[in-house]
């Protein structure tokens, strides 16, 4: 499609947090969505299975028949969606510079909400030695291969990781006739929360803990995979590895922009009602965090999109924004990362996580004053919630570990 040179809105990612923004927003301003896929819907395009939709729909839903639903409901509202659109630069203005079959582009708006999500961490990225045999890959490529083009990329693969995209993974061979022969956790427990450990077991797949993948061999394809743990190494035999989790906020537009960058998530600084640190621009969705459900990136898309409409609308007023200090050296990362004091907030709680396994007591302060607490016993890559404040004052987060 021919892109116009100038919308009111832009939001950039057709993903649950986008198309929920687009939605909220249609009714205010004409909305344009660029997403770089061939088709809008992001990541639950690629997921076969249950569940999702329940919050948004009030049905269990599989994940194509969502993103299917997301996007029906954002077209009705108006929302145009131009799909094929890679967008390579964020300027002020705001102005975005895309490029497509059409060649490059530039498109000025009123607001640009940023919603471009996550990407899983590659095999470089964890350091696994070895060969470089074909076979290798994310969770997301094999949804794609498996529920987009049909294929079985292997038969008996070892799954690296324990978060609930890595049981995602399972359920994706399990739908292909896929066998996985092990799952790998470097940590001593699983990452995602009881019951899911018990999954693997119950599909008679072998929960290897403590154990990591040292190397992987072969030659074209994958043959086998050295693990070494408590007991020392041994070789499992294999014909590929789905390396899952430890996402990462897609946010490779950050680099050259200039909006602030926050390198405990990867992700832009954001205030309150989702504004980075230029106030054009806007970002919600897992591109502000490591990872979340699509659920959740769903409602705060819509909650960021209620905030970008009292922008438009001039019922968003600047005020004071007053940063939030983590003190506690096991706390890892907190959003938002300010605190705007206005009475329209698109968060209604802080979100947190450890960087390692800890227990103790959270305190929120506000101005020096407790706000709240809350008893955790928490590992890496799970929700952690705090009640976001209303009053003005300098924010603190403090960890007392047990």
């Amino acid at each position: 499609m021919n892109l116009p040179p100038e919308a009111e809105i832009i939001v950039i990612g057709a993903g649950p947090a986008g198309l929920a923004a687009a939605t909220e927003l249609a009714s205010a301003a004409k909305v344009l969505v660029l997403d770089r896929e061939p088709a809008a819907g992001g990541i639950p395009r690629h997921c076969g299975h249950y569940p999702f939709g329940l919050r948004e729909f009030r049905r269990l839903m599989k994940g194509p028949d969502y993103a299917r639903a997301l996007v029906a409901r954002a077209m009705a509202a108006g929302v145009t969606i131009a799909t094929g659109v890679d967008v390579v630069a964020l300027q002020p203005g705001p102005r975005v510079t895309v490029t497509s079959d059409a060649g490059p582009a530039e498109i000025r708006a009123s607001l640009v909400l940023m919603a471009t999500g996550v990407r899983e961490a590659s095999r470089t990225e964890r350091l696994i030695g070895g060969d470089k045999p074909g076979g290798v890959m994310a969770t997301g490529a094999l949804q794609g291969l498996v529920y987009l083009e049909g294929r079985r990329p292997f038969r008996r693969p070892v799954i690296l990781g324990t978060e609930l995209v890595s049981f995602s993974a399972i359920m994706t061979c399990l739908h292909a006739g896929i066998r996985p022969v092990a799952m790998v956790e470097p940590n001593a427990r699983a990452t995602a929360r009881w019951p899911a450990s018990l999954y693997p077991r119950l599909k008679r797949i072998p929960l290897h803990l403590s154990t990591r993948i040292a190397s992987i061999e072969g030659r074209e394809r994958v043959e086998r995979v050295v693990l070494e743990g408590a007991d020392g190494r041994r070789a499992v035999e294999t014909d590929g590895v789905i390396v899952s989790g430890r996402f990462r906020p897609e946010a490779t537009l950050l680099a050259g922009s200039h909006l602030g960058h926050d390198p405990a998530t990867g992700g832009p600084v954001v205030d309150s009602v989702g504004r980075c640190t230029d106030p054009a621009f806007f970002a919600a969705g897992n591109l502000l965090r490591p990872v979340e459900t699509a659920g959740w990136s769903w409602a705060e898309g819509v909650a960021v999109g209620r905030a970008m409409r009292a922008a438009l609308s001039g019922k968003l007023p600047e005020r004071q924004r007053y940063s939030v200090k983590l003190s506690g050296d096991a706390l890892a990362w907190v959003v938002p990362q300010a605190v705007t004091s206005c009475e329209s907030l698109a968060f209604d709680r802080f979100q947190l996580r450890v960087g390692r396994p800890v227990a103790g007591r959270l305190s929120l302060r506000v101005g020096g004053v407790e706000y709240a607490s809350r008893r955790i016993d928490s590992r890496p890559e799970r929700r952690i919630t705090l009640p976001l404040p209303r009053q003005a004052g300098e924010v603190e987060i403090v960890l007392e570990e047990k």
